[in-house]
């Protein structure tokens, strides 16, 4: 448990923390968000003494972190930021390591860390464990960071802003992996963020900070029902009016935006090959412009397909599509219709925004807006 008592911190005249008080539950995932300046990452960082508060008082477990030492306090506390900070001349097995080693953990035992925490974000050992971080994409990286501050198994992981930098379809995979290990592991999260999409995604509380203060603590239902405050209200934006009716109305709110892609000049094999990496059955076609044209089939293929030949000969143009800001209740209609098993997403130029399916997020959204669906 992680608790503030009247806890302030000032830079000279400036008030950045103004006698903040609240309670962490143990296992919890407690997203901090504000508008920037707010407070919210020095938040965070007293939390493992980065910065040391002016008066009152952090407690975890009922200690006062003040009297207890920073550096064995920091190694019993993940700590994950945007930059990363892999260390660069290190393998991906090493940098997982560091704390473990500090703690005086054999080799077999960081290797069989190691290994249990690739697994969970399914980057295989044998693959992965010897890169260094140069040879790993953006995601990659971010995903080594986030398991380097759980290698001791801390009770608590503290992660400010993690994902900003990367892509949405990378932020978007690594927000479902880190709240999927959060609940299997059982792991205290706070977390800081500017996005209201990722608070409301992953949080089972949010504080809302302005100004050095609380303006509202709260779970994400609750919050979007009853926001406290304007300012609240604005930053939730269309997800206020959204929720003030009890379920989302639009059919970007149930998409997901990783979708599989292929360029119109690809060719058969190579197409075939990407599906069975992904284990799907079709792609999604687009332009030099990244324009959708249309999908392309594992069926279709075999059919009428020859090896060499681009796949722009046997798109499919109709398969279903919705724009984002199409009403969500017509767009599951529109699917429930038909024979298809999912429907595509498109921004306003054409470009794919994700896909909602028939076996996972169109039951979720007709749940959602209507109650349970009868089969």
């Amino acid at each position: 448990m992680i608790e503030f008592r009247n806890v302030t911190k000032r830079y000279g005249s400036v008030t950045i923390l103004d006698e903040v008080s609240f309670t962490i539950k143990r296992g919890q995932f407690v997203v901090l968000i504000g508008p920037s300046g707010c407070g919210k990452t020095t938040t965070l960082r007293t939390i493992n003494r980065l910065i040391e508060p002016k008066a009152g008082t952090v407690f975890i477990d009922g200690k006062d972190v003040t009297l207890q030492n920073a550096v064995e306090l920091r190694r019993k506390i993940g700590y994950v930021i945007q930059q990363i900070g892999l260390f660069p001349n290190m393998t991906v097995q090493q940098n997982i390591s560091v704390v473990p080693k500090l703690l005086k953990y054999t080799p077999s035992e960081c290797e069989q860390i190691t290994r249990d925490l690739l697994a969970l974000v399914e980057m295989p050992y044998e693959e992965h464990a010897h890169k260094y971080p140069s040879e790993l994409s953006g995601g990659q990286q971010q995903r080594i960071g986030v398991l380097r501050a759980l290698a001791a198994s801390p009770p608590i992981v503290l992660m400010d802003e993690p994902f900003g930098a990367l892509d949405p379809v990378t932020r978007d995979s690594l927000q479902e992996e880190v709240k999927r290990i959060q609940r299997k592991l059982k792991k205290t999260i706070v977390f800081v963020t500017h996005d209201m999409d990722e608070a409301l995604r992953l949080a089972d509380t949010i504080i809302f900070m302005d100004e050095g203060r609380i303006l509202q603590m709260a779970s994400p239902e609750e919050m979007l029902h009853k926001p406290a405050g304007t300012i609240i209200k604005n930053f939730l934006g269309r997800h206020a009016e959204e929720g003030a009716n009890g379920a989302p109305k639009r059919a970007e709110a149930f998409m997901k935006k990783r979708v599989y892609t292929v360029h119109e000049s690809a060719k058969t094999l190579e197409s075939i090959e990407r599906m069975r990496k992904r284990e799907v059955n079709s792609l999604v076609v687009i332009d030099d412009d990244d324009h959708y044209l249309g999908t392309v089939s594992i069926e279709a293929i075999k059919q009428r397909g020859k090896a060499g030949r681009v796949i722009s000969e046997y798109i499919n143009t109709d398969t279903l599509t919705v724009k984002r800001s199409d009403d969500a209740k017509e767009a599951l209609d529109k699917l429930l219709a038909s024979s298809e098993n999912y429907v595509i997403v498109l921004n306003d130029d054409r470009s794919v925004a994700g896909i909602i399916t028939r076996t996972s997020t169109a039951k979720a959204m007709g749940e959602a807006l209507w109650g349970e669906i009868e089969s």
